[in-house]
């Protein structure tokens, strides 16, 4: 009985993850399996970033509305694919890769650069090798900081 109450636990979960998502879905480029990027989300991510990718502004910090910004600042594309969770997650790179375009599309889809080039798996291998530890931090407020350069940038004539 406990055998079949966890396998249709696990039953639910992976049809859950695929409500709402259709594979290949055209405006996400570089995810090539949404399903699997859910279920990965779900196992990997939302413990500390939330389901709904809110994070919580101290240790884990928001993805949803945010993310995607990092991509249009010096040093943020490489920035994502180096903080510990992502880098040091057990993934392969194709997964990662698959993941972490897929968050960006899911939690940021206002901030997508039109010219968005998805990760691969060849980056990801290449980034997460040089992890951030102690220095994540302040290299984030950094970051985040040339938000509003970047925005400011943009608006001028």
């Amino acid at each position: 009985m406990k055998r079949l109450a966890l396998a249709l636990a696990a039953v639910l979960v992976v049809l859950a993850a695929g409500v709402g998502v259709e594979a290949g879905e055209p405006g996400m480029r570089g995810v090539s399996n949404p399903q699997q990027a859910r279920i990965d989300y779900m196992l990997k991510c939302q413990g500390c970033h939330r389901p709904d990718g809110g994070g919580d502004d101290r240790s884990n910090p928001p993805m949803k509305n945010v993310v995607a910004r990092f991509l249009k600042v010096p040093g943020g594309r490489e920035f994502l694919g180096r903080v510990p969770g992502v880098s040091t997650v057990d993934l392969d790179d194709v997964r990662l890769a698959n993941l972490l375009n897929w968050t960006l599309y899911t939690y940021d889809p206002a901030h997508m650069p039109a010219d968005f080039r998805p990760y691969t798996a060849q980056e990801i291998g290449r980034l997460r090798r040089h992890p951030l530890r102690l220095e994540r931090a302040p290299m984030r407020a950094r970051l985040v900081a040339g938000f509003e350069q970047e925005r400011t940038q943009t608006q001028s004539p």
